[in-house]
């Protein structure tokens, strides 16, 4: 079965179209900017053009960077605040005439690697951390999703959220080196660790391509591995978690 995913970021949309059966990219990945005001209309007409961009009709799985409950936006995330309360499977698929299964984007992205990729039979409590414009977070246990975890939102110091200091884009932002950002990434690490007390921890997102510039760093009991996937595993677990849904 043959599905488009889209994945929703704070600095890019993508999509492409995904076998769900065996987690291949069938195309190659299609990508807009996402528009500065990162509304609700703005955005949907991004959403529209990537689903105009493969000539799709069909179901549609899309990951998006906030907490998703019951298909409702519950917090603004990386986006415009005027997010809060909207249905955005609802606002797609007025947008596009298609019909949308929307999830959080770490957990999308975390249904990739535990269907197609390293977290494929791990079991036990296996926390999947997307590092790019924020720290998106996706918890499995045994294979099975729980969903809306969002721990890059525990409040640190003087800052309202963890991911405002550690994300990948506060390195871009700061110009950091891999050591110092490193540093700040285990120091988020162990919070997780103390909170949640995982058996593994996989990094997904734009940065983890680049483990070997800071796995010196990372300093946990826990064991920490790439997903590997980079930033496919997006678009791949939307459209996995759409085919799961139907």
């Amino acid at each position: 079965m043959e599905i488009l995913g889209i994945d929703i970021g704070g600095s890019g949309i993508k999509g492409a179209m995904v076998n769900v059966e065996t987690g291949e990219m069938l195309t190659e990945r299609f990508r807009i900017p996402t528009p500065d005001s990162k509304k609700p209309a703005e955005i949907a007409e991004v959403v529209a053009q990537i689903v105009s961009h493969f000539n799709y009709t069909g179901p549609v799985g899309c990951g998006f960077p906030s907490v998703i409950r019951n298909g409702i936006c519950k917090s603004k995330g990386n986006l415009h605040k005027s997010w809060v309360g909207v249905h955005v499977g609802d606002l797609f698929e007025k947008a596009t005439g298609q019909p949308f299964t929307v999830v959080n984007d770490a957990d999308a992205a975390g249904c990739a690697c535990m269907n197609f990729g390293v977290g494929k039979n791990e079991k036990g409590l296996v926390i999947m951390i997307t590092i790019g414009t924020g720290l998106g977070s996706g918890a499995f246990l045994d294979g099975r999703l729980i969903p809306n975890f969002e721990l890059g939102q525990i409040p640190y110091k003087k800052y309202d959220k963890i991911e405002s200091w550690a994300a990948g884009s506060v390195k871009e932002k700061k110009n950091m080196s891999y050591k110092k950002w490193g540093k700040r990434f285990n120091k988020f690490l162990n919070y997780v660790d103390l909170i949640v007390a995982p058996d593994l921890i996989i990094l997904g997102g734009g940065a983890s391509k680049d483990w070997d510039e800071f796995k010196e760093q990372i300093d946990l009991e826990t064991r920490v591995i790439p997903a590997g996937l980079e930033n496919t595993a997006g678009i791949i677990g939307a459209a996995t978690a759409c085919s799961q849904h139907l």
